[in-house]
């Protein structure tokens, strides 16, 4: 029993001796470490808007470098609290070297996510503001980060894509050309005047100010359906245009139709039934 009271009593005299001399230091430490993360949030937020304050500044780009100064603070800030335990600044660059291969290794996938995000920003397949389709997403960009690209679906939701997985595949930038092409297939009936249709539909694109000269609107027989003479109307427009007058034209067509008395078949297909007679054998 007594033996037992002067272990205790040597392990409480070593933890007290521990406190005394690191106490100090585990305290310094986690006042570095919170001071040195509010700082990174800090300097994120100042370095955006300082960014956003310049005048030829990408807003693509704006992002990406304040998430940058970020990470190289909280990198600063480790280091601070690593310093303050008495590891020299040259055993702390040995040891991330030492680290970094297992690290890169073991996130090669935020590795290439970081990759991915400078090619992005250095190739600039779309911006900021554009309406893009890739990655199986189709949204507008609202941002693209050290690690992923936020997005934003015409529905108003909020999509996180990692960046990788916009380089790896290929990009449609809806917003890139400031004019599309518009084109509506149409059928009309077998026994209706063709030239008469093609007019009518060109004439409809010719006659909305959202349709462009040039170049001029165009309709033309594409195939002779099953049931149907098949027109396409193809226009021109400013890409700002493209869905309002596209919803435009599909309602305008069929009233201009039926105004003309030209019909919009249904698919149909003909039967023809022949009767066989039977005849009985004696």
């Amino acid at each position: 029993m007594q033996n037992l009271d002067v272990d205790v009593s040597a392990l409480s005299e070593k933890i007290y001796g521990l406190i005394l001399a690191y106490g100090l230091d585990i305290v310094g430490a986690i006042i570095i470490l919170i001071f040195g993360w509010w700082i990174a949030g800090k300097m994120q937020r100042a370095t955006a808007t300082a960014l956003g304050r310049l005048p030829n500044m990408d807003d693509t780009l704006q992002p990406f470098l304040a998430s940058l100064v970020r990470y190289a603070v909280i990198a600063i800030t480790i280091v601070a609290v690593l310093s303050q335990f008495g590891v020299e600044t040259t055993s702390i660059i040995a040891v991330l070297g030492a680290a970094g291969l297992a690290i890169g290794l073991a996130l090669q996938g935020t590795l290439q996510n970081i990759a991915a995000g400078v090619m992005l920003l250095l190739l600039r397949p779309f911006k900021v503001g554009d309406f893009i389709e890739g990655g199986g997403v189709a949204a507008t960009v609202q941002g693209v980060g050290l690690f992923v690209c936020t997005m934003r679906t015409s529905a108003g939701l909020c999509i996180t894509v990692p960046n990788s997985q916009l380089w790896n595949t290929a990009i449609t930038n809806y917003s890139e050309s400031p004019t599309r092409r518009i084109d509506i297939l149409v059928g009309i009936g077998y026994d209706d005047d063709m030239d008469q249709g093609l007019t009518l539909l060109r004439e409809l694109m010719e006659n909305d100010d959202r349709s462009l000269k040039d170049p001029a609107p165009q309709t033309m027989i594409m195939s002779l359906g099953a049931s149907s003479v098949d027109i396409n109307m193809r226009c021109w427009c400013n890409s700002g245009d493209y869905s309002g007058f596209l919803f435009h034209l599909n309602k305008a067509t069929k009233e201009t139709l039926d105004k003309a008395g030209l019909s919009i078949p249904y698919p149909q297909q003909d039967i023809h039934l022949h009767q066989v007679s039977v005849t009985s054998g004696d």
